[in-house]
């Protein structure tokens, strides 16, 4: 480590060393610790080394078998996989049959050229038949052997422990151990990160180096980091005295000494990296100081197998763990074998097939997704309900607070809003739902309303879309294309049943031109009079004065003048084109969708705005629609709401090519719900559940969230279902009454532009419900 960094991290006193580590690991991480719930798979406990501290290895008169035999191996996986474990960590000795006959004898007989060549196929077999994401630590490794391992596991790891080369002096802990040698295990780093690979690394302390060494430690990994970027993780690990071996009597790291140099991590290694501590190797007492110290990760913790190299140190239990974690103001949180930072991105790190096994398990922040709930299913929303404080809540407050003010938040600002979770989350949802109470009261609102799609056949190839078809051949269910008498005859039955709005959208069919949506208004219209016309997305609109030539202030004024009333907020999805590219590359983009917008205002027709989200997309990406949202309303104020759309997966073409997320988490649906509340606030005063993705439970959940809308009843709501969702085509106004009833809030109908509505109506759709003047 260049002499001047390191005399400034040597004299820094502990306590602001500490006071530094942790507001860096607050600043990335938050308040949120993981951990990862795994089975520990002891393939062989042979090694060459002779370690002077180690008790896993052995000999083989003192095993039964040289390797785990196949059927104890997936024994082990399928035990983790029915307590819930994701990660299978395989652990072994370096090379042995290097050393013992019995080892090269085994290999042999099985037919594996190496202990590498049988790590191969045990890790591929768990993989393929539990499921688990195999991490390895194999030893040492060149780059060849490295890129044989990777289509098989999710991480691999390499302690590099110390850069000290007199501990592999006679006398030294490492003595006798050629696989120590700091040049080969740096090599071993240094080959992974040409390979690609997600690795894990760090430090062993207390046996027998300087905090100088330490420090050039740190200074080595982050130099192969800065190199290759591939270093998840970094295990600062304190020595424990084993009885048995030559270092019985040396002396352990104080708790003082592992936070020193946990900190000292913290600091070389930079606020990004994940800092891991054992947690099973101090009392639960001294986790709150290594948190403290830069902890955000608790590693490997295991509801079925020990830890196989210190068995004397039980795992905590997952409840003793998440106490403790709690006590010191942090939230705990299951990861998968590979970091969060990795898993947001895998497709960058990951061979195909593991990426899209990591893609479709986690969340926007990389986590797994835990509960069981993605929207458009029958899962109930799980409660978010937290108790406690946060170590970050300061921040969060005082992001808050300037959100309640009206200040226009910054992106940064925003993202670490999605990030929150624990107690932070409902504080969040306190202060959007002071607001929603401010801004337009206790009232709950819904809309009577049909949706007309008049063809799902689409010149458009949205990765997301399920509904739509690309010719007349039938693809999921039928292509279809309404005609003009039929748009008109469902308007007027929709009024009939007490509707007062239709909301008119379809696909971009090869035939249709910008006579086409006038001669749709003109039959709905004729058919019902006074209905609402909610119509067309702004690529509809696009497209129909395009084939007319037409500007777009010259064919909206056209539209309002045939009969439209007001425009959805459809073809949003994200408003950012990073993520446009990947889900509707030949879609309009961000600024086109704008546009429309500004000139749909400018002409005096008023619109709502939506966004679909949990896919390809990160916080950041959410981020930037809300402001772009807030931007536009404060130069023309024509939206009357803001609609939150989870992503439904099923059936999306873009999931089943594994390309995306599964729709986003519960925490993230309900969060974004309050979130828009407090970005749009005081622009936009209404923000909109959707009941069709969120479900009953769900629905309800958001009117605590900020939320004041429901929606409307949707009857034949398609969309959705086609992409696998099962919450139903309609949701009556008596369930509406249920859900604002639950929430102790009141219900109201409302016209597409928030008036109340004063006609008296009935029919099959309200027989319980009537209207609310």
């Amino acid at each position: 480590m260049p002499d001047e960094e390191a005399a400034h991290l040597l004299a820094l006193p502990a306590e602001a060393m500490l006071a530094e580590a942790e507001a860096s690991t607050l600043a990335v991480h938050g308040a949120v610790v993981t951990y990862s719930r795994k089975v520990f798979v002891p393939l062989t406990r042979l090694c060459r080394d002779v370690c002077h501290y180690c008790t896993f290895a052995t000999t083989p008169k003192q095993l039964g078998a040289p390797f785990l035999p196949r059927e104890q191996v997936l024994e082990i996986a399928r035990a983790g996989v029915a307590s819930g474990c994701r990660e299978a960590l395989f652990t072994l000795g370096d090379r042995p049959e290097d050393r013992y006959p019995a080892a090269r004898a085994a290999l042999d007989a099985g037919g594996h050229a190496s202990t590498l060549h049988l790590l191969r196929d045990m890790a591929a077999l768990v993989l393929e038949e539990t499921g688990l994401l195999p991490h390895l630590n194999p030893g040492l490794m060149d780059e060849a052997a490295l890129r044989m391992l990777r289509p098989v596991s999710a991480s691999m790891g390499l302690m590099l422990e110390t850069v000290s080369e007199r501990l592999s002096t006679r006398g030294g802990p490492h003595f006798g151990s050629p696989d120590k040698a700091p040049a080969a295990r740096l090599a071993v780093i240094d080959a992974a990160g040409r390979a690609g690979v997600p690795f894990t690394t760090g430090l062993l302390i207390g046996i027998g180096e300087t905090r100088a060494e330490r420090l050039d430690a740190l200074h080595a990994i982050r130099t192969l980091h800065e190199r290759h970027g591939h270093i998840q993780e970094v295990i600062i690990q304190n020595f424990r005295a084993k009885p048995g071996t030559r270092m019985a009597s040396h002396p352990e790291p104080s708790l003082a000494d592992h936070a020193w140099t946990v900190a000292a991590a913290r600091l070389v290694l930079g606020p990004a990296m994940s800092i891991q501590a054992p947690p099973n190797l101090h009392a639960a007492e001294a986790l709150a100081t290594l948190l403290r110290a830069g902890v955000n990760d608790w590693g490997g913790v295991s509801p079925v197998t020990p830890d196989h190299v210190n068995p004397e140190a039980p795992w905590p239990h997952l409840a003793m763990l998440d106490a403790a974690t709690r006590g010191a103001k942090r939230t705990l949180r299951e990861r998968l074998a590979i970091a969060p930072a990795f898993a947001k991105a895998p497709t960058a790190r990951l061979e195909p097939a593991i990426a899209v096994r990591v893609r479709r398990a986690v969340d926007g922040r990389g986590l797994p997704v835990v509960d069981g709930w993605r929207p458009g299913t029958d899962v109930a929303m799980p409660s978010l309900a937290a108790v406690g404080s946060s170590a970050d809540a300061r921040r969060v407050d005082a992001i808050l607070s300037r959100g309640e003010a009206g200040s226009r938040l910054s992106e940064s600002e925003i993202v670490r809003l999605f990030a929150a979770d624990g107690p932070e989350v409902p504080r969040i949802f306190a202060a959007a739902d002071r607001l929603r109470a401010q801004v337009v009261g206790d009232t709950v609102t819904f809309v009577v309303n049909r949706n007309i799609n008049y063809t799902n056949i689409c010149l458009y190839k949205c990765g997301f879309c399920a509904f739509s078809k690309g010719s007349t051949k039938a693809m999921r269910g039928p292509a279809y294309r309404l005609d003009l008498d039929e748009v008109g005859r469902r308007a007027a039955e929709a009024w009939d049943r007490g509707a007062t709005e239709v909301c008119l959208q379809g696909g971009i069919h090869p035939d249709y031109d910008g006579n086409t949506y006038l001669s749709v208004l003109a039959a709905v219209r004729a058919a019902a009079p006074d209905i609402h016309i909610h119509a067309f997305s702004p690529l509809e609109v696009t497209h129909g004065a395009t084939t007319l030539g037409l500007q777009l202030a010259d064919y909206l004024a056209r539209l309002k003048a045939a009969g439209l009333s007001t425009l959805p907020g459809t073809a949003a999805e994200i408003l950012d084109d990073e993520i446009r590219a990947i889900i509707c590359p030949d879609k309009l983009d961000t600024a086109a969708w704008i546009e429309v917008m500004r000139t749909a205002h400018r002409v005096g027709l008023r619109s709502t705005a939506t966004i679909m989200f949990g896919h390809a997309d990160d916080y950041r990406h959410w981020a930037r629609h809300l402001l772009r949202v807030r931007d536009l309303q404060a130069e023309t104020g024509g939206f009357t709401e803001f609609v939150p759309l989870p992503f439904v997966h099923m059936e999306a073409p873009m999931w089943r090519k594994g390309q995306v997320r599964s729709g986003p988490s519960a925490r993230e649906a309900l969060l974004i719900q309050a979130i828009a509340r407090i970005v749009l606030y005081p622009l936009i005063p209404n923000i909109q559940a959707s009941w069709v993705k969120l479900g009953e439970a769900g629905a309800r959940a958001a009117l605590d969230a900020g939320t004041n809308d429901l929606g409307g009843v949707l009857m034949d709501e398609s969309i959705t279902r086609a992409a696998g969702g099962v919450n139903g085509q309609m949701f009556d106004a008596a369930r509406m009454a249920a859900v604002a009833e639950a929430a102790g809030r009141p219900l109201r109908q409302r016209t597409t532009l928030y008036a109340p509505v004063r006609r008296t109506y009935s029919g099959d759709l309200n027989d319980d419900c009537r209207c609310i003047a």
